[in-house]
């Protein structure tokens, strides 16, 4: 899943009124942050193959390190409590942003083919394969996706033009990459995949300053 791990760092925000989007973006899509360095290193690998999937040609060959469920929840731990002691955050916002970590895996099994490791080293993986079904999951992602994207928009109010050209934009932005993504042809090979991924760091970044210019809503700070 893409835009539905966007999604719940947008709705997140109205869970957690003081944790700036850059930082629920980094939450959501942890799992994807940590991926691309642990394949280019060689600790863990997928391969591309066209067509095991109606929706992607992504064989997950290894990745217990940033996407089985013990790890996510040993990473949303950490990252929580980093957090909070770096912004000395309350622990309403750092219990959000470790649910937001393990999330991922969560939204992942609903798409993924049984590939998602339950715990580092474990034999047992599981996957409901939605991405067997190309209309299934275009649903769910764009359901997850724009709720969030509703959830976010009541939670928060423009500051200036900043905050309401860069944040539609950003959605724009979005919804482009997955429909390429999805629509394009598959990637050359695993380095780059690797390599590209590593621009999502640029969607954590763009998420931080489109919230700098965006503040809570009244009915978020009643």
């Amino acid at each position: 899943m893409f835009l539905g791990h966007f999604g719940l760092g947008l709705g997140a925000r109205k869970a957690a009124p003081g944790v700036s989007l850059g930082v629920l973006f980094m939450a959501a899509q942890f799992a994807d942050l940590l991926w691309p360095t642990l394949l280019l290193v060689g600790i863990e690998r997928v391969d591309i193959v066209p067509g095991i999937t109606a929706m992607t040609p992504f064989d997950f060959v290894s990745y217990p390190y940033s996407h089985s469920l013990l790890a996510l929840i040993a990473w949303g731990v950490l990252f929580a409590i980093v957090y909070a002691v770096a912004a000395r955050a309350t622990a309403a916002a750092g219990v959000v942003l470790a649910l937001l970590v393990v999330s991922h895996w969560v939204l992942d099994v609903i798409t993924h083919r049984p590939d998602l490791p339950l715990t580092p080293g474990g034999a047992t993986k599981v996957g409901l394969g939605l991405w067997n079904s190309a209309p299934g999951t275009l649903f769910a992602e764009l359901l997850i996706f724009f709720a969030g994207v509703a959830i976010y928009t009541r939670a928060t109010v423009a500051r200036d033009r900043a905050g309401s050209i860069g944040f539609w934009s950003l959605v724009a932005f979005l919804l482009i990459v997955y429909a390429a993504a999805v629509f394009g042809p598959p990637p050359a090979d695993w380095h780059a995949v690797a390599w590209s991924a590593q621009a999502m760091w640029l969607l954590v970044a763009w998420g931080f300053w489109v919230d700098r210019h965006r503040a809570a809503s009244s009915t978020t700070k009643r």
